[in-house]
């Protein structure tokens, strides 16, 4: 009887040691990791968007289209290309010196750095939804959509990083009350409001939320710099 218990045993040992093995992995996943691969990915993924909009600019073709003129059709396209470019362009800049502020990721981070990423994919396709039918409703209503969905993303991976790190990390102290987030997102709850109303005033209002992320933020730059020593010591 003691035998066949004992075989048992060690039948059932490679089991146990797989189970812990899985079980280590997943508590694993959850603890520090490297930085590296997620800026490199997200690098990756904003290039392949830019790639996605600018594909979306079609050459005139036709009779004339040698015509500076047949380029006024596509002037709605450039006009939102143009605006999506900024944003993105604000999404990378701010990514960046997010990530230079910080010292590891966990899983936790990881999707929520995916979860922006799926926003930020979405942006070309309203983009050119919304520049090919000259600022409709619906499509600008959507563009609002995604750009308020991309601020709370991205204010949920900064979440994220602040509890990883602690509430006296580098990051934490850079961010602050974030005003500037905060009133980015009712901005942009009032322009999808208002895009039933006046798709133009709401287009402005994107506008204008453009224009206060493209003047530089310097709060994460102005830690870095306090936070590294002197010189000579």
């Amino acid at each position: 009887m003691f035998c066949v218990r004992e075989l048992e045993l060690k039948a059932e040992r490679p089991k146990l040691f797989a189970f812990r093995f899985q079980l280590s992995a997943f508590f694993s996943y959850f603890q520090i990791m490297d930085k590296g691969r997620l800026e490199a990915f997200s690098d990756g993924v904003i290039a392949i968007i830019i790639t996605i909009m600018v594909l979306e600019l079609k050459i005139p073709h036709g009779v004339h289209a040698s015509d500076i003129r047949s380029l006024l059709p596509l002037c709605p396209v450039f006009i939102s290309y143009i605006l999506s470019f900024i944003y993105i362009g604000i999404y990378w800049n701010n990514h960046h010196h997010t990530m230079q502020a910080v010292e590891s990721v966990n899983g936790t981070i990881l999707w929520a750095n995916m979860h922006l990423l799926f926003w930020l994919s979405l942006v070309p396709f309203v983009t050119g939804w919304m520049g090919e039918n000259n600022f409709a409703r619906w499509p600008v209503t959507c563009y609002g959509i995604v750009l308020i969905m991309n601020a709370i993303a991205y204010g949920l991976l900064i979440l994220a990083l602040i509890r990883h790190h602690g509430k006296d990390s580098l990051i934490a102290k850079a961010v602050g009350r974030d005003w500037k987030g905060n009133i980015s997102i009712a901005i942009y709850a009032i322009a999808i409001g208002l895009s039933w109303l006046n798709s133009t005033i709401s287009f402005g209002l994107y506008i204008l939320v453009a224009c206060i992320w493209f003047i530089p933020d310097k709060r994460i730059e102005r830690k870095l710099v306090g936070e590294e020593p002197p010189c000579g010591k």
